[in-house]
């Protein structure tokens, strides 16, 4: 993993176990709410794995916060108008059983790095 991603995952991970403890909710609650073991979340929060994509609204919804938020990014300003189509295709995303959000997440890490080469 390049130095850039891991600063990124490390910075998401830190941003999930900020909000989940401003949320008063241990990591195993928050496990449970996002249907994975509490060790999985706490290897996301260690930056030891990589939060997938298609949690993000997830995470995003249970902490009440948009999902521009864990990613960093600072709160864009409400816009009138359709959804724009990147977020309606991660929502689409969160809603694919997860053995088919496990092969897109894939599929977008694969371009994802070819890009970045």
């Amino acid at each position: 993993m390049a130095s850039s991603e891991k600063a990124f995952f490390v910075a998401l991970g830190k941003r999930v176990a900020e909000l989940r403890h401003a949320q008063g909710l241990t990591q195993q609650q928050l496990a449970e709410q996002l249907g994975i073991a509490q060790q999985t979340l706490a290897h996301y929060e260690g930056a030891r794995l990589r939060v997938p994509a298609s949690m993000l609204p997830q995470l995003a919804q249970i902490f009440n916060v948009p999902a521009d938020m864990l990613l960093g990014q600072p709160a864009a300003k409400a816009k009138r108008g359709p959804t724009p189509k990147l977020q309606q295709h991660i929502e689409a995303i969160s809603r694919l059983p997860k053995p088919k959000q496990r092969f897109v997440m894939e599929m977008l890490e694969a371009v994802l790095a070819q890009a970045h080469r």
